[in-house]
């Protein structure tokens, strides 16, 4: 583990990710491993074995179904409690994750984004978060691994103060794993930030309650507009928590999105994640030939901040929406998202759908692709580097197959 809290190191994601996680205290970590994130349960397990981790309990499960139902016992008891998770794990957590967003327990949980079989695929995409993205909890994407360890702590800060449970989205293996300057979590800067959990209601044997219980329907509805009230009135917390943050700590990450020359640009290129830094590179690109260009960096993905991303694109004349995730029916999700945001505006917007699987996003395609959407000849749905011809043959071969029959 690294020993210069407060200095940069050459660290690898997973282990900064896991260090600031350690620095914020939790009472209870629940661990199964699924790749990408195996490594940040695996630094905490040693932290752990070497009591580097206080007073906190760390739990070896049978699945990521109980990780988390183990968290939402700890939560409701009282406890700061943390787990990770990817990919199919996700999947077969759902019904406690919306379990513990139905709750209002204040869970943080590390999402290592990876795809979703079938096929069988272990690198990055965003498929996972994506697909509980409705699920009732906030969720917060870094950028790089600087990004990934702050948003933790804040995380927990805005968990415990809004009563909602926070997913932490980090790319996986393109920053999980990957090694890069950091500065690593002071402890005592993050005392300062992050005081001890005081729930807002926990189980007591003393005082006997009931969480979760069974509600019928004469108040089903009314509970969940509550929730959904509840939840976006969040918006406000997470960009003041933020900028408290960087207050402290002396740097930047979090809130609700970032702009990158985008204030005056007439083409805005909207992105979640790791991404976003190549995104840059090509902006800084194109505007060193003139081109009226920027980004947009969105960090809080839920709730989704509608109405100030409209506002942030009242200049722009047309959006270039970037994103690694794409389900049958509605396309890409923040594409629809941005959409919903900017009706009756009159601003052109293009889907742009690349990295599935974890085909890299290259420099060349991106400058075509927004060169293309400059010049409004980009198609409304576009892929990056799909290989065409083998789409054209086995729809072909298909077609040839159903005519046979």
């Amino acid at each position: 583990m690294p020993s210069q809290p407060g200095k940069p190191s050459q660290v690898e994601g997973s282990i900064a990710i896991a260090h600031a996680i350690a620095a914020c205290r939790p009472e209870v970590i629940c661990a199964y491993p699924i790749t990408p994130q195996t490594h940040i349960v695996e630094a905490l397990a040693r932290m752990a074995r070497l009591e580097q981790l206080g007073n906190c309990q760390y739990v070896n499960v049978e699945s990521e179904f109980a990780a988390l139902s183990v968290c939402i016992g700890a939560s409701a008891s009282g406890s700061r409690a943390y787990t990770a998770t990817s990919s199919q794990g996700l999947l077969f957590m759902a019904e406690a994750v919306y379990n513990t967003s139905g709750m209002r327990l204040p869970v943080v949980m590390t999402i290592g984004n990876r795809a979703i079989g079938g096929p069988i695929n272990i690198w990055n995409d965003q498929s996972d978060s994506m697909a509980l993205r409705d699920a009732g909890w906030i969720q917060l994407h870094a950028e790089n691994n600087q990004e990934a360890a702050d948003l933790h702590i804040q995380a927990f800060r805005l968990a415990e103060q809004v009563n909602l449970p926070v997913m932490v989205c980090v790319d996986g293996f393109l920053l999980t794993h990957a090694f890069e300057q950091i500065t690593l979590t002071d402890q005592e800067k993050t005392d300062a930030f992050l005081p001890p959990f005081e729930p807002i209601q926990a189980l007591n044997i003393e005082e006997p309650m009931s969480i979760g219980a069974m509600v019928g329907p004469e108040a089903f509805m009314e509970v969940r507009y509550l929730n959904a009230s509840q939840f976006d009135e969040s918006l406000e917390p997470i960009q003041s928590i933020s900028e408290e943050f960087a207050a402290l700590f002396g740097r930047s990450s979090g809130g609700l999105f970032e702009h990158y020359h985008s204030e005056a640009a007439q083409t805005v290129v909207i992105a979640l994640g790791s991404v976003n830094g190549t995104i840059k590179d090509v902006v800084d690109n194109l505007r060193d030939e003139g081109a009226s260009i920027g980004s947009i960096k969105i960090s809080a993905y839920r709730p989704f901040p509608a109405a100030q991303l409209r506002e942030a694109l009242s200049q722009a004349e047309r959006v270039i929406v970037v994103e690694k995730s794409f389900f049958s029916g509605i396309g890409g999700p923040l594409f629809n998202d941005v959409v919903r945001s900017l009706e009756n505006s009159g601003i052109a917007h293009y889907s742009v759908i690349g990295g599935l699987g974890g085909r890299a996003i290259l420099k060349k395609s991106l400058i075509e692709i927004f060169r293309n959407g400059m010049e409004e000849s980009l198609e409304p749905l576009s892929f990056i580097d799909l290989d065409q011809k083998v789409i054209t043959r086995e729809l072909l071969r298909q077609r040839a197959g159903s005519h046979g029959k």
